[in-house]
Order: C-alpha cells, then structure tokens, then sequence
C-alpha cells in the first residue's frame, strides 16, 4: 500500500517551472526490463541514468533519501510489470521487498545507485528466462523446473534424464541446443548465483555454504566461484558487502 501511495504522489507531483524528462524514455527503459534486454538496462545503468536528475520530480530535499524513494517507485512499476508479462507474482513481490531491505543500509547515493543496478538486472534477467522459457521444448522446461526445486542437491545428467524420460545424450544436446550452454555449466551457474545472495546476507561460512549447495568440497566451491564470478567467496563477500553496508 504505501508503495502504491508513494508512486501516485510521484505521478501527481508537478515542480512548478520544471520541465519532466521526455516519457518515452522511460517507458523504452521498462520496455526493456520487462522483454529481458539486459544489454540496453546495462547501457541504462552504465550511462548513470538513474542518477540523473534533470527533468525528475524531487521527492526530498535530501539527495540520498530522494533517489530511494525514486527506487522505491521504479520497483513498483517493475514488480507489477513484470507480473502482467509473466513473472510468478510472488516471485515478483519477494524480489521487490528484498531490494527494498536493502536501502535501510544505504547511507550514501552510490549505495543506492548500486543496490538500483542489482534490481533492474535481476528481474531484466528472470524476464529474459521467462521468455526464453516460452519457446523452448516440454522437456528442457522440465529440466529447469527439476533444477530450481533440487538447487540445494546434487543434480546430475543421469537424475534430469530419468525424470524427462528421454536418453542422457540426447539431453544434453537439447539443453545446450535451447539454452545456450551445457546443462553442467548452467547448474553450477545458478548455484553460485544464489550462493552470492547468501554470502552477503547470511553470517555462514564458505564452507557451510559449499556444503548447503551440495559442492563435493570447499575447495570445489571456491573454484567454481572463481570461475563464474571472478574473485573468491571471500573477496567477493568482503568487497561487494563493504562498499555497499558500511
């Protein structure tokens, strides 16, 4: 409710003598988080839009609290656009108020700039699934639903095979056919994917976490890392939760 009644206040605010930022701009920008474009949002953010404030409506007199509440606002039109184009509504809801929490920390406008950048890429990136998903075969959908529901166990070629009936070979062309990279690759994708979220938000160690995503070892996980995000768990924990919450 109180984020509905923060983006009518915004759509009915008029600074008098202020001239507002051409429209189709930001519908293109939406446009493109709500299709999965995630190559024009990255120019969107790479550009600083967001933190351009010629032709805006300001919200507070303080620049810090201005910007949240104009983030508060595009994860409101976000939330609900993305749930008119397919996105799972609480899905949807739940990656809005954990973008939200996320301010309370932010004391600084490039911390909230950041935190910004992480919401619009990640429904551009679920959206972008979504529409993948819409045209890609029975089985291989089959596939990434086993996937999400078992992220937390080891999920093998053999295990997806014999829960879409069809042979390991031909699987694993379908998948790399249709999504665009191996099955093994994609899993340990979204393992590390969700580690991060873990890293930054949870007080467990490495070692909890490789065990928590089935890793064979702290070792493995650490490397698996490294690869798909190119420092370690650690650095990564220091880095990205030090220059955002403290």
């Amino acid at each position: 409710m109180e984020k509905r009644k923060l983006y009518q206040r915004t759509l009915d605010n008029e600074n008098e003598g202020q001239m507002h930022r051409d429209i189709s701009e930001e519908v293109q920008f939406f446009h493109n988080v709500y299709s999965g474009n995630i190559d024009a949002v990255r120019q969107n953010i790479d550009e600083r839009r967001f933190r351009d404030t010629e032709g805006v409506g300001t919200l507070s007199v303080d620049p810090v609290q201005n910007l949240k509440y104009h983030m508060v606002v595009t994860a409101s039109i976000i939330t609900r656009g993305c749930i008119e184009k397919g996105l799972e509504a609480e899905r949807s809801f739940r990656m809005s108020d954990y973008y939200i929490r996320k301010l309370d920390h932010a004391t600084t406008e490039d911390q909230v700039e950041a935190i910004h950048a992480d919401m619009v890429l990640d429904f551009a990136g679920k959206m972008r699934l979504i529409h993948k998903e819409n045209r890609i075969s029975r089985p291989i959908r089959k596939c990434l639903d086993y996937i999400y529901a078992h992220i937390y166990e080891r999920v093998s070629l053999n295990d997806l095979a014999a829960y879409t009936g069809i042979s390991p070979g031909y699987l694993s062309r379908l998948f790399s056919s249709e999504i665009g990279v191996p099955l093994s690759d994609y899993i340990r994708e979204k393992k590390i994917e969700l580690s991060q979220v873990m890293l930054l938000n949870s007080d467990k160690s490495i070692l909890d976490i490789a065990c928590q995503f089935s890793f064979s070892s702290q070792s493995h996980y650490i490397q698996a890392f490294k690869k798909v995000v190119g420092m370690t768990p650690k650095k990564y924990r220091t880095i990205k939760g030090g220059e955002r919450y403290t």
